[in-house]
């Protein structure tokens, strides 16, 4: 069983920064592919950013390139999302994703590339 816990949501300010966090178990967060997605109301949910199990590769999307950035602390068996300058277009809830199979580099992972996902945390970004 895989459990992903984001946490670290909230409403901000366009221009404004928030990290998400996302904990997990010693095993799922040293040897699986993890990343972030998001879904914003009436809209399919998106990937965002992938990070190999070593943590040496990360890929993001081109629409938060320069401004997100992911990473992961294996002693704290935590994923982080580190968001900067956030826009209202950003506003959507933002889940971990796992997976035991490794993801292709350099490409957007899809949804159903996904095995196991957080619950959720809301990003609010008001204009």
């Amino acid at each position: 069983q895989v459990q992903l816990v984001e946490s670290g949501g909230g409403l901000v300010q366009a221009g404004g920064s928030l990290r998400l966090s996302c904990a997990t178990s010693t095993r799922t967060v040293s040897r699986f592919a993890m990343g972030w997605f998001r879904q914003a109301p009436g809209k399919e949910r998106e990937f965002v950013a992938t990070i190999s199990w070593n943590g040496d590769t990360a890929y993001l999307v081109d629409s938060v390139k320069g401004r997100f950035t992911i990473s992961k602390d294996n002693a704290k068996n935590t994923l982080y999302l580190e968001m900067n300058n956030l826009r209202p277009e950003d506003t959507a809830v933002y889940y971990c994703a796992a997976d035991s199979r490794p993801w292709r580099v350099g490409v957007p992972v899809t949804p159903n590339d996904v095995g196991f996902w957080g619950q959720g945390t809301q990003v609010t970004v008001s204009s």
